[in-house]
């Protein structure tokens, strides 16, 4: 069993920064992958990113490379996402989620573990 818990969200300006953790629970986080997914208002949950578990392999969504990047500290149970140069439309509920390595990493039903999510709001 896996507990997430997202920190990190907040109200930035267009253009603006901001850093999202993900605090995880349990003795085999290295042997996830974490992703990042987002979800904006009347829209379906959207990948923006995955890392594998030893933190050697990123996949990001066309969107958001470039400007965000993932990152994880296995001996600090987190992941991160930093994200710059944000827009309006990357306003949404960003979870984050794990799986051992049972599907695509692309795909929400392929992760096992999801957190609360935090909310990011980029206003123009």
């Amino acid at each position: 069993q896996v507990q997430l818990v997202e920190s990190g969200g907040g109200l930035v300006q267009s253009g603006g920064s901001l850093r999202l953790s993900c605090a995880a629970s349990g003795r085999t986080f290295s042997s996830y992958v974490m992703g990042w997914f987002r979800q904006a208002p009347g829209k379906e949950r959207e990948f923006v990113a995955a890392i594998s578990g030893s933190g050697g392999n990123t996949y990001y969504a066309g969107s958001v490379k470039g400007r965000f990047t993932i990152s994880r500290d296995n001996a600090k149970n987190t992941v991160y996402l930093q994200m710059n140069s944000l827009k309006p439309e990357d306003t949404a509920v960003y979870y984050c989620a794990a799986q051992d390595y049972s599907g695509s990493f692309y795909f929400t039903d392929s992760y096992d573990y999801w957190g609360q999510g935090t909310q990011v709001t980029v206003s123009s």
